[in-house]
């Protein structure tokens, strides 16, 4: 793992902070670049949100939303900001939290934290996490005086959950210590109830703030859905910097919902047999020549570093299939692909076209 600078000036060299899954995909190709789970809403989604349509004519209240997801972290509301997508909390953090010094992200991660840091004219520092390692993250590396570290958990695009004790280290007075949580929800381990290694319900970290997002697991990326947990001062600084009314009726609708115990329940379930669909494709991916999958996944995407991933990227959009570039993310490069787990099917389908394309 090294550190390095990086200037709020992007030159030709650097990564497009800017590049999204999203841009990956078009019509007519089968879409494995964004993370977004696509399944039918269950009725007890889909019904609240619907009915939220009839209160349009009244500004959005968020008392309700804002004390059920409290609930399901297991803190009081004022330990919650909602927010409009989880990168909406990012360019919060971003522009209130001015003072900052020695800001530090860790990479590879999504890209989004830093481009606001940036943005806010911040002069970030990275710590770029070694391939050659399994991007495993060691807290002693991170500077003793930076006062704003930003990483991801499970991180994007790695698929990588790190130890909540190693992130738990970071904490410390006069530092603030975000960690994005937006695909924790998807994570599972036998016997384990929860979320593993996940910090959403630590009260007792100075600084802590967990970015979590209502995106990936109901699909929900155009409703623009998301929260902040952590100190109550310290999210009132950075609902100051919010606009009035940020988050949609509609929006609030989805979040009470989803932290309901039945949400939390059947997010749970989805997770377990997520876990069993990413080992498939993992097992698929290593057993193709060249392809090497990257750690040990534990998220909606693996990651894999394959020589003249750029050409077979290309190639696979000609044959009507989507994946991630990975050169866009900090401490990558153009042998790297992401891609979204699916259904068996749809697995086994798209390993078959990539064998063709790296036997041609």
């Amino acid at each position: 793992m090294r550190a390095q600078s990086a200037s709020t000036t992007p030159t030709r060299d650097e990564p497009d902070l800017g590049h999204h899954g999203d841009a990956e995909v078009g019509d007519g190709l089968v879409d494995l670049a964004v993370n977004v789970r696509r399944a039918p809403m269950p009725d007890w989604l889909a019904e609240p949100i619907t009915a939220a349509l009839g209160d349009l004519a009244a500004y959005p209240d968020n008392r309700a939303a804002r004390a059920a997801v409290a609930g399901r972290h297991g803190r009081p509301p004022e330990e919650v900001l909602l927010t409009a997508g989880a990168a909406e909390g990012f360019v919060l953090l971003a522009r209130a939290l001015i003072g900052v010094r020695r800001p530090v992200v860790v990479h590879p991660q999504f890209t989004e934290p830093e481009a606001a840091l940036r943005a806010a004219g911040h002069d970030v520092e990275r710590v770029l996490l070694d391939p050659a390692e399994d991007f495993r993250f060691d807290p002693a590396r991170v500077p003793a005086d930076a006062d704003l570290v930003m990483i991801g958990n499970p991180t994007n695009p790695t698929s990588v959950l790190h130890p909540a004790a190693d992130l738990a280290a970071l904490a410390r007075p006069g530092r603030v210590l975000v960690v994005d949580e937006a695909f924790a929800d998807t994570t599972a381990a036998p016997g384990v109830p929860g979320e593993p290694e996940s910090l959403a319900a630590r009260r007792d970290l100075p600084g802590l703030v967990v970015v979590r997002s209502l995106t990936k697991t109901w699909g929900l990326a155009g409703l623009r859905i998301g929260y902040l947990l952590g100190d109550a001062a310290l999210l009132a600084r950075l609902a100051a910097a919010q606009p009035l009314w940020a988050v949609s009726t509609p929006a609030l609708a989805a979040a009470t919902a989803c932290a309901s115990p039945v949400a939390v329940a059947a997010e749970r379930a989805i997770a377990a047999g997520l876990a069993a669909d990413r080992d498939h494709l993992a097992a698929r991916l290593s057993a193709l020549p060249g392809v090497r999958v990257a750690g040990r996944p534990a998220s909606a995407f693996v990651l894999v570093h394959l020589p003249g991933a750029a050409e077979v990227r290309q190639r696979l959009r000609e044959r009507g299939w989507a994946v991630r570039r990975g050169d866009t993310f900090p401490g990558l490069g153009p042998d790297w692909l992401r891609v979204a787990v699916r259904d068996r099917d749809t697995t086994d389908t798209f390993t078959a076209i990539l064998a063709e394309i790296l036997e041609a």
